[in-house]
């Protein structure tokens, strides 16, 4: 039972990491499970720690491909267009 709170702990913390950090943490669980002397239930439980990183990196790349699309479209539409300076036109 120790283990599931530990990946839960674990879990609950990847969330307040960095990018990088979690990035980095799936990098090392990757390494960790390829060394041939590791137990069974902690490559298992590496594997799992190191999908749940994966799929949360994933959605959080698609995030930011989104904000990037908005970005790179309202800028063009920036440059398109004249800003509306009426508010400083206006005389009191």
């Amino acid at each position: 039972m120790a283990k599931k709170t530990t990946t839960a702990a674990a879990a609950a913390k990847s969330n307040t990491k960095s990018f990088e950090e979690r990035l980095g943490r799936l990098e090392k669980l990757g390494e960790q499970i390829r060394k041939t002397d590791i137990p069974l239930d902690e490559a298992l439980s590496a594997f799992e720690e190191g999908i749940r990183l994966a799929r949360a990196l994933e959605r959080d790349l698609e995030k930011i491909e989104n904000r990037i699309e908005i970005l790179m479209n309202s800028s063009q539409a920036d440059i398109d267009e004249s800003p509306d300076l009426e508010l400083f036109n206006a005389e009191e």
